[in-house]
């Protein structure tokens, strides 16, 4: 990718393949996630080396990768920063930066539990000082997530409620107003490390999409989250109002489940592997599946699930009497375990 660094995975084994959640950070949320993607916990530096090495308590399996049935449509990792402007046709939103950032990683890939690290923006190296810092945009698949929350809302709130003592709340959750859409807010600080985070998330095409600035000059934050305003983002952008629509497919949690799916072929596996395979389809007018998009899966398991999923029908979905595109999720393979307590608790 340009010659950005990535992340790997290594070693075909059965996996208890943690979340991207659990991946990066000591929180439920990726409200520090940027520290770890950095090396770690917070250590007090906010121009700490990107990372060189993988977090520890971490499974990784060789083959198994995000991937698409056809090029053509967007896929959520497929965001990219150029000129400045970090750019996403599936969230469809733009972001624009002032000068001096640059994104030096990519990665990793979407974990199993439908995470995405979708940027990780950083100071050129000629900025010095208080005001350098960090930017990660990120993204939770809602359909996937193991937690125990709904929506944006409950996520964030949960995220500030299971906080680790040697953090301190420096803004509860709040609901604000970005760019005309609706968002919550939430700011924290380590008073030894002497590093704020502010975040800021919204619900796009049911994914949490969440902006986490990082540093040691509040200040500094501040400037960029006003900025944010300069953003574009679709009209179905928000905590109520983020389930797609227009001209991106509605998305329903579980639509090709039960009396919708009026024919069905189950996929024929090659292997026998152990692990989770999260995929998210977009069903046409017609009630055929249109785009394929897996998160997470070896070749032989995408194949299989393409074949199968080729002659399935599912209910046409109509919006207003109208038959409307719908985007759903379904799980093949090990079911992800539901977490009722802080997944990455120390």
């Amino acid at each position: 990718m340009g010659g950005k660094g990535s992340y790997g995975r290594e070693g075909k084994l059965p996996r208890p393949y943690l979340s991207g959640v659990q991946l990066l950070m000591p929180l439920v949320l990726s409200v520090s996630l940027l520290a770890h993607a950095q090396g770690g916990a917070p250590s007090g530096r906010s121009d700490d080396p990107q990372p060189r090495k993988l977090p520890r308590g971490v499974i990784l399996v060789k083959g198994a990768w995000s991937s698409a049935s056809d090029e053509a449509t967007p896929v959520p990792e497929g965001g990219r920063l150029a000129n400045r402007v970090y750019s996403n046709p599936y969230f469809g939103l733009t972001y624009p930066l002032s000068s001096d950032w640059t994104e030096t990683y990519s990665g990793p890939p979407p974990s199993d539990s439908g995470y995405y690290v979708l940027a990780q923006i950083r100071p050129a190296d000629t900025v010095t000082g208080a005001s350098r810092g960090t930017i990660l945009i990120s993204a939770q698949d809602l359909f996937f997530s193991p937690t125990p929350t709904r929506d944006v809302l409950e996520r964030i709130h949960y995220a500030a409620q299971t906080l680790p003592p040697e953090y301190k709340v420096e803004r509860p959750p709040t609901e604000v107003r970005v760019s005309g859409r609706s968002f919550v807010r939430f700011d924290y600080g380590s008073p030894v490390a002497e590093l704020h985070w502010h975040v800021l998330a919204t619900e796009i095409r049911c994914h949490m999409v969440e902006f986490v600035f990082t540093g040691r000059d509040p200040q500094w934050a501040e400037g960029l989250i006003q900025e944010m305003n300069e953003m574009t983002l679709p009209w179905q952008a928000g905590l109520t109002s983020g389930r797609g629509g227009g001209e991106a497919p509605v998305c329903i949690k579980d639509y090709a489940s039960g009396e919708n799916v009026l024919e069905k072929v189950d996929p024929v596996f090659t292997e026998h592997e152990f692990n989770s395979v999260p995929v998210r389809i977009v069903i046409d007018e017609e009630g055929k599946v249109k785009h394929i998009h897996f998160l997470s899966a070896f070749p032989d398991q995408a194949k299989a699930i393409t074949d199968a999923l080729s002659n399935w029908r599912i209910r046409p979905f109509q919006q207003d009497g109208h038959p409307q595109e719908v985007e759903t999720g379904i799980l093949f393979g090990r079911a992800l375990p539901a977490r009722t307590t802080d997944p990455a608790a120390p």
